[in-house]
C-alpha cells in the first residue's frame, strides 16, 4: 500500500467513525473527499507537505485547515491523534515520555494541568514558559527538549507560536459541557471502548460531536489515570476543538472549593468563569 493510500485509508476510517458517532454530515464528507482526492494522486503527500506546508495540503481538493493537521499528524508520527481518539485508542502520555528529558511522570503532568497531547503543543509549551514553570525544568534540561523537539518535527513543522488568542468562549464552552452531559444521561450517545483502563472492553465512554458556528467540537468524559483515582470520570469533560490553526482542548469539571464550589469550570480559565458567573448572576 502506497503513502497516499494509506492516508486516504485512514481518512476514510475517519469519516466511518464520526459518521457511526452522529458527527455533522458535512463534517464526515468533507474527511470522505479529501481521501478520495488523496488516493486519486501521483505525487506522494509528503512531498506536498515537505514542499509547502500546510498551505499546500490545503489546495488538495477537499482538503481543509482541520484536515491537513491530521494529514500532517500521521506523516510526522505515523499516527493520528484524531483517529486513536474516534477509536478509544489515544495515550498522549507515552507520546509525551518519548521525549528524552520528560518521562512519564512529568508527561502525566503536563497532559493533566495543561491538557497537552501533540508534540507541537509541546514544543510550543517549551517556548512560551508552561513547561519550565509546570515542570521546574532547567535552563539546560529546557535547552535540550527543545533541540530534541526541532529534530523529531524537522523542517516540516510550524513556526513556534504563542498560546492562541482565538479562544472559544467561556460560555460556549461550558454550552458544550452541558450538551454532552446531558446527552450522556439520557442515553443518547454513541459510547467507545477505551483501551486504556477498561481491561473488560466494555463501551462505557459516551462521545458527542457537535458544532457552535464554524467549530467543531468532541466531547468525552475524561479517561485519565487522575480521573479514576478520584472518582471524576462522569464529572470531567474533557472537549476537542478547532483552534488556532490546530485541534485543541480543554477540560470542563466541578469546582470543589473556592468562590466557583459547585459550579462547572473551564481548568486554566478560572478568573474568566468567576467573570462569567458574576454577569449571570447579576443578569438573574
Amino acid at each position: 500500500m502506497t503513502q497516499n493510500q494509506q492516508i486516504a485509508s485512514s481518512l476514510d476510517e475517519v469519516a466511518r467513525i464520526l459518521g457511526e458517532q452522529g458527527a455533522n454530515r458535512f463534517r464526515v464528507q468533507a474527511y470522505v473527499h479529501a481521501a478520495d482526492a488523496i488516493r486519486g494522486m501521483g505525487k506522494p503527500v509528503s512531498d506536498i507537505l515537505a514542499a509547502g506546508g500546510l498551505e499546500a495540503l490545503q489546495e488538495i481538493p477537499g482538503v481543509g485547515e482541520t484536515i491537513a493537521h491530521v494529514i500532517q499528524d500521521m506523516l510526522l508520527h505515523g499516527r493520528s491523534g484524531l483517529l486513536e481518539r474516534l477509536r478509544g485508542e489515544s495515550d498522549p502520555i507515552s507520546l509525551l515520555a518519548s521525549v528524552p528529558g520528560i518521562g512519564k511522570r512529568t508527561a502525566w503532568k503536563l497532559h493533566e494541568a495543561l491538557g497537552i497531547e501533540t508534540l507541537q503543543e509541546l514544543e510550543i509549551a517549551a517556548h512560551d514558559g508552561r513547561l519550565a514553570r509546570l515542570a521546574g525544568i532547567g535552563p539546560k534540561r529546557l535547552a535540550g527538549i527543545r533541540d530534541t523537539l526541532a529534530l523529531r518535527l524537522g523542517r516540516l513543522r510550524q513556526p513556534v507560536r504563542n498560546r492562541p488568542v482565538n479562544e472559544p468562549s467561556i460560555a460556549e464552552l461550558l454550552d458544550v459541557d452541558r450538551q454532552y452531559r446531558e446527552e450522556a444521561r439520557a442515553d443518547r450517545l454513541k459510547r467507545i471502548a477505551p483501551s486504556r483502563f477498561n481491561p473488560a472492553g466494555d463501551a462505557w465512554l459516551p462521545v458527542l460531536h457537535t458544532t457552535r458556528g464554524t467549530r467543531h467540537y468532541t466531547a468525552l468524559f475524561s479517561n485519565s489515570a487522575r480521573a479514576h483515582e478520584l472518582g471524576r470520570t462522569h464529572d470531567w469533560v474533557v472537549l476537542y476543538y478547532d483552534g488556532d490553526q490546530t485541534e485543541r482542548q480543554c477540560t470542563v469539571i466541578t469546582s470543589a472549593f473556592g468562590p466557583l464550589q459547585g459550579l462547572r469550570i473551564v481548568c486554566g480559565r478560572e478568573a474568566e468563569c468567576q467573570e462569567f458567573y458574576r454577569v449571570q448572576t447579576s443578569r438573574d
